[in-house]
């Protein structure tokens, strides 16, 4: 594979789509066209940065691999939501939040088991591993769900105190990531050693340590770019189409943003090595809840905005159906296609749900 040919369709897609959504910006088009053509260049943006993420993987093992690609994957959504929330989009941050963490744990997980499975009658991966991960996934939902409590029990002591608390648990459930990483790369590393992914000597050859990199950096600059439009498109985008922003955050954001997760964990399960995809999808959903939503806290005390952790009922409720659901399929430590289809269907009945719930 020749490293010019890298990506040739998502290069396409970039050459058609970006110049055009900062065409369109600049002659103050229609939204509509400006959210549409910013969303089709961020997806294969984010694509190329998961390739780059898989080659920097090969050179690891399977934790730090997954760790690696969860962190650099999440970048996208990251610098999407610091963009929604400098403009004053708090509903739609905490939406994409959500919608990350149920996305990844449902949709990339659920893809990933299905094209795997359909390769392979069934597939192993570190019960150890995923033990820690659904583990720490309840964690987050209860990180979600004291500032829902809080505010149905004691929303008459003002909003003063309701961002308190939530900068308070922000600041819990960013030491115990940082613990978490601790724990998992260098105290108890041996127990969450996996299969190394592996890729072909073309490859390594074509993607070499400083290519990646900048790759990654170039990738991020434009993802940067284009997240401001799209960001700035949302809010008409969505009246136009008939659409919540709690839809638009939850579903059409967070899957954008998902794009790089969902290309590599899917295609490092066809291979054979649920280890690294599980790893992927479960390890994202962790780094959105553990330390996006946390740094988004305290990012908006830098921008005067402050960002509470209170989401809605339903959120909440979707967000911890989609925790104990993972947690059954990771008990065994074993995975084929159909927990895959039913990872899927779990999704698919939340997005109609979010789709017909009011504005």
């Amino acid at each position: 594979m020749d490293r010019t040919c890298i990506g040739t369709w998502a290069w396409n897609v970039l050459y058609a789509f970006a110049p055009l959504a900062v065409a369109l910006e600049l002659l103050h088009a229609d939204p509509m066209l400006i959210f549409i053509s910013s969303a089709l260049a961020i997806i294969p943006l984010a694509s190329l940065m998961g390739k780059a993420t898989e080659h920097l993987a090969s050179r690891v093992g399977a934790g730090i691999g997954a760790l690696l690609n969860a962190s650099l994957g999440n970048a996208a959504e990251l610098i999407i939501a610091l963009v929604a929330l400098r403009e004053g989009l708090h509903d739609v941050v905490k939406a994409s939040i959500t919608g990350s963490i149920i996305g990844n744990i449902l949709l990339v997980l659920g893809l990933s088991m299905v094209a795997g499975g359909l390769r392979y009658d069934r597939q192993r991966f570190n019960p150890t591993a995923a033990g820690m991960g659904s583990s720490l996934l309840l964690l987050s939902a209860i990180g979600l769900v004291v500032p829902a409590l809080y505010q149905f029990t004691a929303s008459e002591q003002g909003q003063g105190l309701e961002r308190e608390l939530s900068l308070e648990i922000a600041v819990i459930l960013f030491v115990i990531y940082l613990l978490s990483l601790v724990f998992s790369l260098k105290t108890h590393r041996h127990l969450f050693s996996g299969e190394t992914p592996r890729l072909s000597q073309d490859m390594h050859q074509s993607w070499g340590l400083r290519f990646a990199i900048g790759v990654l950096v170039i990738v991020t600059v434009g993802i940067a770019v284009m997240s401001e439009l799209l960001v700035g498109a949302i809010q008409p985008a969505a009246i136009r189409l008939g659409l919540t922003e709690l839809f638009v955050g939850v579903i059409l954001v967070a899957f954008i943003g998902n794009a790089a997760e969902h290309s590599t964990a899917v295609l490092v399960a066809m291979k054979n090595n649920m280890d690294l995809a599980f790893g992927i999808a479960v390890g994202s959903s962790l780094q959105i809840a553990l330390f996006v939503a946390p740094v988004l806290v305290f990012a908006s005390y830098i921008l005067g905005a402050p960002l509470d952790l209170i989401f809605t009922p339903f959120e909440v409720a979707a967000v911890t159906i989609s925790v104990l659901v993972v947690g059954f399929v990771a008990m065994d430590g074993e995975s084929h296609w159909m927990e895959g289809v039913m990872l899927v269907g779990v999704y698919l009945i939340l997005a109609i749900a979010f789709y017909f719930l009011p504005a």
